[in-house]
């Protein structure tokens, strides 16, 4: 997506979380958010970023500016978090919908077990995620992951304990899929040396 329309496009949301969260003077906000954004696409870490296939990294450093932006306002990273996820709440609507129909489906624990068959290769083709041991069987997905570049680079940005944001993507993912699916994280690099999750069949 070109920089200044993913301005404009992600700006939306940075607007609801601030108009639904109750924050004044929201036009100086967005203005001071859309300069820091603009300022973070020319960057060179941006460019440096900006080179794995499976990651937006457009949409990440969108959300990087934003905690950024509220995080000079004195919030904690845990008020950050509700916050945004406000902002981003209606986005999920449609991937809330497809998750239902899937949880529906007798097969549903199977369709996750390819999910994550399909995604560790992608990644670790493109070298976005280092992943300790990735083990399949039958019946559940077991994986460590030592490195992670959606944690990267919100460390690149000192703000590591705030890609708990994308971390929780899983576990809103799997928080629907209850009926075939169980989905346990024991840690996340967010806050942890390891992201270790299972994927078990029920």
């Amino acid at each position: 997506m070109d920089t200044q329309k993913a301005i404009k496009e992600y700006g939306k949301y940075y607007r609801i979380a601030l108009k639904e969260c109750g924050f004044d003077n929201i036009d100086g906000k967005m203005m001071t958010y859309e300069k820091r954004l603009k300022e973070m696409y020319a960057s060179e870490n941006y460019k440096k970023h900006n080179i794995y296939p499976t990651m937006n990294v457009t949409y990440i450093y969108a959300v990087i500016a934003m905690c950024l932006e509220i995080k000079e306002l004195g919030y904690s990273d845990k008020e950050i978090i509700e916050i945004l996820n406000k902002g981003f709440d209606g986005r999920r609507d449609r991937y809330r919908k497809l998750i239902a129909f899937i949880n529906n489906l007798p097969n549903s624990f199977n369709i996750a077990r390819r999910w994550n068959i399909n995604d560790q290769k992608k990644r670790v083709d493109d070298g976005s995620i280092t992943y300790d041991y990735f083990n399949v069987s039958k019946d559940k997905v077991e994986y460590s992951i030592s490195k992670c570049m959606y944690v990267e680079m919100f460390e690149t940005y000192g703000i590591r304990g705030l890609c708990k944001i994308f971390c929780k993507t899983d576990e809103f993912a799997y928080s629907g899929l209850t009926k075939h699916v169980n989905f346990i994280r024991h840690s996340d690099l967010s806050d942890g040396q390891a992201c270790f999750d299972e994927v078990i069949r029920k």
